[in-house]
């Protein structure tokens, strides 16, 4: 038995991570989010330009296309469990690619959100089952690791996408920039079906109870208390992009900085260089070595971008919130999935997706109300506060978990006397 375990444990540490699914499904992710995020960061602005709405409408730019993000997901896990995986990601993709292009002949603001609504049931199909396929290809002994990886498709394409769609929205204007994101989405297509990159589906019956074919099976719980903490937390972090991505550039014409996009340029950078670096500190020491100093930076990021007039400090608050927010968003992803069986992990990153769609629509909505009263600079003071609540909740999480690990052992204890 012994010689039986090491051989395994061998081979699994021969198990490797850069297979040629693991590559294309995350540059197909990539392009997905780029997609989004193009469009994301110029939309509110060219919406206020061309119908002239209130701020509150114009954060239903983002909070619509979130929130039908959000209920799609719920729609899509289990269905799952009922239609080939495949069938729902590329008819996600198809849907997706289709509002983006009629984006551009959208002639009144009813048409612009009944297109993001559209979109995000697209997104949230697709969203849903790439990291699905992506989670089951990650050596288990890697999982954070794979997924710092991973998530680097979606950090980049928050980084890059708002910065490309700023500089084509002023360029060429509004409908070249969703002809740019329609083709994003379409060149998923092939990658993925030209290459075979998508993984068999796996058998319910080996996936669920190895050794029982035939037993019933429960369909997984979508929300367990392990995962609840993490999730709350990607969600309070996601309150903060929100932020960024709604109305950095209008703050950008308030203080009169042109140059307002490349935050998005510099925050590319550090998350580049701390994704993979908080993925393997995260596998060796756990949650609290990489969330707690990240929450910090983020809150001393938003800190200063609200007292930014030039470029030099728009530079430090962007390169700190790189480092930030690429550390807590893998960070979050792997203990979900970590606590969490595999055949749930569908249900998983379908939470861990909407807990970012969520709090990207709320941040929105509730900073778009305190922008309209008091202005973007003490809108982004509060959105820094938002992290010491996430320091609060992480730590009132973690005192609660010990204790009642520390009770059970108490009773294991009494037991056993």
């Amino acid at each position: 038995m012994n010689i039986n375990n090491q051989a395994s444990g061998q081979i699994e540490k021969a198990e490797p991570l850069w297979t040629k699914s693991f590559i294309l499904l995350t540059v197909s992710y990539l392009l997905l989010f780029l997609s989004l995020q193009m469009l994301l960061s110029p939309f509110p602005a060219y919406v206020k330009e061309r119908f002239h709405p209130g701020d509150f409408l114009v954060s239903m730019v983002t909070s619509l296309f979130a929130l039908s993000a959000i209920c799609t997901r719920l729609a899509v896990v289990p269905v799952l469990r009922k239609v080939h995986r495949n069938i729902v990601l590329f008819t996600g993709l198809i849907i997706a690619a289709a509002a983006t292009f009629l984006y551009g002949f959208a002639g009144s603001i009813g048409a612009v959100l009944a297109l993001r609504v559209m979109f995000g049931i697209g997104f949230g199909m697709a969203s849903t089952v790439m990291p699905t396929l992506v989670s089951q290809i990650i050596p288990k002994q890697r999982l954070g690791e794979g997924i710092g990886y991973f998530g680097l498709s979606t950090s980049l394409a928050m980084s890059f996408g708002p910065m490309i769609g700023l500089t084509v929205m002023d360029g060429y204007g509004f409908k070249p920039l969703t002809n740019a994101g329609t083709l994003a989405v379409l060149l998923i297509l092939p990658v993925l079906l030209l290459t075979r990159s998508v993984p068999p589906q796996p058998a319910r019956t080996q996936e669920h109870h190895a050794g029982s074919p035939g037993k019933h099976v429960k369909p997984p719980r979508y929300i367990n208390r392990k995962i609840a903490l993490p999730a709350l937390l990607n969600t309070l972090m996601s309150l903060t992009y929100g932020s960024l991505l709604g109305f950095l550039a209008l703050y950008g014409k308030e203080i009169h900085l042109a140059q307002i996009g490349l935050f998005f340029l510099f925050n590319a950078i550090t998350v580049l260089i701390i994704r993979p670096v908080s993925g393997r500190l995260f596998d060796s020491k756990g949650p609290a070595a990489v969330l707690v100093p990240a929450g910090i930076i983020v809150f001393a990021s938003l800190f200063l971008l609200s007292y930014v007039h030039g470029l030099p400090l728009l530079i430090v608050s962007a390169l700190l919130y790189g480092l930030g927010f690429g550390a807590i968003q893998p960070a979050t992803q792997a203990w979900m999935l970590r606590e969490s069986p595999s055949y749930s992990h569908g249900a998983v990153n379908s939470l861990f997706y909407n807990s970012i769609d969520f709090g990207v629509a709320a941040g929105s909505m509730l900073l778009g109300i305190v922008a309209s009263h008091s202005g973007y600079a003490v809108m982004y003071r509060w959105s820094a506060c938002n992290m010491l609540l996430f320091l609060a909740v992480f730590a009132i999480g973690r005192l609660l978990s010990r204790s009642k690990h520390a009770v059970a052992e108490d009773v294991t204890s009494n037991d056993k006397g």
